[in-house]
C-alpha cells in the first residue's frame, strides 16, 4: 500500500462521495427491504463475489496495460495494488449494491409487490405510501 506525501481534505472527496452514495444504497435497501434486509447471508455472498470478480477483471486489465490509475487531487493516493486505488473497491461495492437493489426493486415492481404494499393499511389506519 502506498500513500501520497501531502494529504489534504480534498484528497478524500471522491472516497467521501462514494461513502455517501453507499449510505444512500443502504437506506434505500432498508426502507424497501430490497437486498441485505431481505436475506443478509445471500446478499453478502453476492456482493463479495461481484466485487471480487470486478477486482480480478481490473487486475487483468492492469497487467495487460489496458487500465491505469488516473491522477486527480480528489483521490487519496492509497493503492491496494499497482495502479489500483482504494477508491476502486468502494466504487465496485457501490456498483454491485446499486445493481442488486435495482434488480430486486424491478422484480418486486413487476411482481406487483409494491402495489400490494401501497394498498395495505398501516397501523394508524391510513394507507402507506
Amino acid at each position: 500500500m502506498s500513500l501520497s506525501v501531502a494529504m489534504s481534505p480534498i484528497n478524500f472527496a471522491y472516497l467521501a462521495a462514494l461513502a455517501v452514495a453507499l449510505t444512500g444504497m443502504v437506506l434505500l435497501d432498508r426502507r424497501f427491504t430490497l437486498f441485505f434486509w431481505r436475506d443478509a447471508r445471500r446478499a453478502a455472498i453476492v456482493i463479495v463475489t461481484g466485487v471480487a470478480f470486478f477486482l480480478i477483471w481490473d487486475l487483468g486489465g492492469i497487467l495487460l496495460g489496458i487500465f491505469f490509475r488516473g491522477q486527480t487531487d480528489f483521490m487519496t493516493g492509497l493503492l491496494i495494488g499497482p495502479e489500483l486505488p482504494i477508491e476502486e473497491v468502494f466504487f465496485l461495492t457501490l456498483l454491485c449494491y446499486n445493481t442488486m437493489n435495482a434488480y430486486t426493486a424491478a422484480g418486486d415492481w413487476l411482481d406487483g409487490r409494491w402495489a400490494r404494499r401501497a394498498s395495505t393499511p398501516s397501523i394508524e389506519g391510513g394507507r402507506e405510501g
